[in-house]
């Protein structure tokens, strides 16, 4: 009785090992396309602490290294990325740049109106010709290269982010055909995306916001040979920002005292943290919330964010400043305060929401009309070093535990958004 059950109980094991041993590549092969996001994740979290003094990447390349889990380039993406390497023009009329100069850099969507406001404004602020002016672009549009090519003032270099969705009209970034809508579901309707926390899915037009700003990010800081041994500050604008002529010294000014006024201070701002807000009109200097306009910060500081990119990149908010206020700035473990003035030298003048804004009946410049005055005060330095600081310790605004205005639950956005945090950094 036994030597006859052997070979049977035998067959039936080996049978049992063939299924589990195939349950297991299965299993691979899931585990290994969607735990991508998660592996690159824990790439950021495991990373280590690099102080003040620590120096660049001594093999550092402008040249993005051969990432083959970037979305496939076609031929506009790549020319756009190798314009990006062109040298800032204006060199024969500005031929040098300032000692400890602070490089500007305005972000720009495709909004005209707003930006011819933007750089009438910059061409007026004292000292811009001591600087670099880098101009970031979502993507290529022909009006927006007009206005900046006419730019005399100082040296201006343009970037074009090469993953803007407009630029990939048939494939992700851009909207693939078989791209799931709305709140279609993916298993019945057999299309292509992960909802967000409220149902939605992806679009495209929402999340190049968040994309862009976080690709700048990379490029300027580590990706342009202009900028990469760059240990000063950084001033960063949109395209909606009208900025005063003593802005630029005043955020001199702001570096050059925080840190004896404000030690604790990650950033310097033009504007206070309340848009609405013109200043309080103090004799103080004021610490607060990071604002997001005329927000300016050093190579330290961008190396605590970079070391976040995982919570930057799963969060879901297609904002970039929500982000960073609910999510990134609360992982720091303190409050995040950036040191201003009591008068505003940026203020924020548009009316329309992203993308809005672009054709003559459409202008939404205050309700088509931009019309703001200029005092004497604005036009000079108007800082003291001899003013204390006002912190304001309960900060108003997004904090930790919110949940997200959502937009940013695709999976294939998060990936993406942490490719950009590698690209720049030295091939293994």
């Amino acid at each position: 009785m036994f030597s006859k059950r052997k070979p049977r109980l035998k067959g039936v094991a080996v049978c049992r090992l063939i299924l589990i041993g195939i349950l297991l590549v299965i299993l691979l092969m899931l585990l290994l396309r969607t735990n991508t996001f998660i592996e690159l994740t824990s790439r950021y979290s495991s990373e280590t602490d690099q102080g003040v003094g620590s120096k660049s990447n001594p093999n550092f390349s402008s040249v993005p290294n051969k990432n083959p889990n970037l979305p496939k380039q076609n031929e506009f993406s790549i020319s756009l990325q190798k314009r990006n390497q062109m040298p800032p023009r204006n060199l024969d009329l500005h031929p040098t740049l300032a000692k400890n100069h602070i490089v500007i850099v305005l972000y720009v969507h495709n909004r005209p109106q707003y930006l011819q406001v933007a750089i009438d404004s910059l061409s007026k602020v004292v000292g811009i010709s001591e600087t670099l002016l880098i101009i970031s672009h979502d993507g290529y549009y022909k009006e927006m290269n007009k206005i900046v090519e006419k730019i005399k003032f100082c040296q201006v270099k343009q970037i074009f982010a090469p993953y803007s969705p407009h630029i990939f009209p048939n494939s992700f970034p851009g909207v693939s055909p078989n791209d799931c809508k709305d709140k279609e579901d993916p298993a019945r309707n057999k299309c292509k995306g992960n909802p967000d926390q409220y149902g939605n899915h992806r679009s495209p037009k929402i999340v190049s916001l968040k994309h862009h700003w976080w690709w700048m990010m990379n490029t300027v800081w580590d990706g342009l040979k202009e900028t990469s041994n760059h240990f000063g500050h950084i001033l960063f604008i949109e395209e909606d920002h009208f900025i005063f002529p003593n802005a630029y010294r005043n955020i001199q000014l702001l570096t050059e005292m925080k840190p004896k006024k404000c030690p604790h201070c990650y950033a310097a701002n033009l504007a206070p943290s309340d848009v609405k807000s013109r200043g309080e009109g103090w004799e103080s200097l004021i610490a607060e919330r990071m604002g997001n306009v005329g927000y300016a910060f050093n190579r330290t500081v961008w190396k605590k964010i970079h070391r976040k990119a995982g919570e930057f990149c799963s969060f879901d908010d297609y904002n970039w400043d929500i982000t960073m206020w609910a999510t990134v700035y609360p992982s720091f473990g303190g409050p995040v305060y950036s040191l201003r003035g009591p008068r505003t030298s940026a203020v924020h003048f548009g009316k329309c929401g992203l993308h809005q804004g672009q054709g003559e009946k459409m202008v939404c410049i205050d309700n088509g009309v931009f019309n703001f005055e200029v005092e004497e005060n604005d036009r000079v330095p108007n800082l003291e070093s001899k003013w204390g600081v006002h912190v304001y310790e309960h900060q108003t605004g997004y904090q930790a535990g919110f949940r997200g205005w959502g937009g940013w639950g695709d999976i294939r956005d998060r990936r993406l958004c942490l490719e950009f945090s590698e690209m720049y950094l030295p091939s293994e």
